[in-house]
């Protein structure tokens, strides 16, 4: 059992997570063990949580809010602490692309965090991050929840070819990447294009950004560097980067000439799994669409 000390629940959205998981522990007359148990997790892993050494996930918070009747009140703190273990400087953006009713994003190296598969963000994330590793990963699951709410922001993607090519974290990842990818191909709101490599030099060249709007607050433009984020909301950016990303469009291939495409590479460079019927994955994909 984790020794209890003294939590100041002003310092941070986790201390304040702990302060009331112990809290309404105690209200409840159960002890780390018998709270453990009902959640199905150890004595340890409690205590650790309620002294901040470890990151409470989503699916903790919902089992805690139903052993402890606490009606979403966990569920609702493990947004905020999820959130707050982002970068600093990724923080404000994550707050804007929650919001955006709109959002429009060319990525020329990875696939957008929005679409990634829990082994693909760990691989990624884990290049430079191993001793946040998993409270890195379910910030970025977190993320992707304004994909499941019952009117999900509108998404334009476009993707260079390069980006299928590099082999994150291996074969099998980058197969269950692209199948993730193949099962957007007729998503009512997300339009996926690849800008393939003959296009050559295009729009956006430079690298990649993303374009976010909303209803009633002015659109927004975003780009990164290494280790911090830009957002502008000038008229003249948002002007030039949106006619930017038309021609990007213009030029990528359709969705469904992406969609081959992503599927050619996948059995190509990837590996050739069948499906039930003998037929290659991708094809089975596509043809479930």
């Amino acid at each position: 059992m984790v020794k209890p000390r003294d939590l100041d629940p002003t310092a941070s959205p986790l201390d304040y997570y702990g302060s009331e998981l112990r809290r309404l522990r105690e209200a409840a007359s159960l002890s780390q063990a018998e709270l453990g148990s009902c959640v199905f997790v150890t004595a340890s892993l409690v205590g650790q949580v309620e002294t901040t050494k470890r990151v409470p996930t989503r699916d903790f918070s919902e089992r805690v809010d139903a052993a402890l009747g606490t009606d979403g009140h966990f569920s609702r703190l493990a947004g905020l602490v999820l959130r707050s273990q982002l970068p600093t400087w990724f923080q404000a953006y994550a707050e804007m692309e929650a919001r955006a009713t709109y959002i429009s994003t060319y990525q020329c190296q990875l696939v957008y965090g929005l679409l990634q598969t829990e082994e693909y963000a760990r691989a990624v994330l884990g290049v430079e991050h191993q001793e946040r590793l998993d409270e890195l990963v379910a910030a970025r699951m977190e993320r992707q929840l304004i994909l499941r709410r019952d009117e999900p922001p509108a998404m334009l993607v476009v993707l260079d070819e390069a980006v299928l090519h590099r082999a994150i974290g291996g074969r099998g990842v980058m197969r269950e990447q692209l199948t993730r990818l193949l099962e957007y191909r007729d998503c009512p709101w997300l339009h996926l294009q690849v800008l393939p490599f003959s296009v050559g030099e295009h729009a956006a060249v430079m690298g990649s950004f993303n374009l976010l709007r909303f209803d009633r607050d002015p659109d927004l433009f975003y780009s990164e560097s290494y280790d911090s984020g830009h957002m502008s909301a000038n008229p003249q950016v948002i002007r030039e980067r949106s006619l930017g990303y038309a021609r990007l469009q213009g030029a990528a291939l359709s969705r469904e000439g992406s969609a081959k495409l992503i599927a050619r590479v996948m059995e190509e460079r990837y590996g050739d799994r069948t499906g039930p019927d003998g037929r290659a994955l991708a094809q089975v994909v596509l043809q479930r669409q």
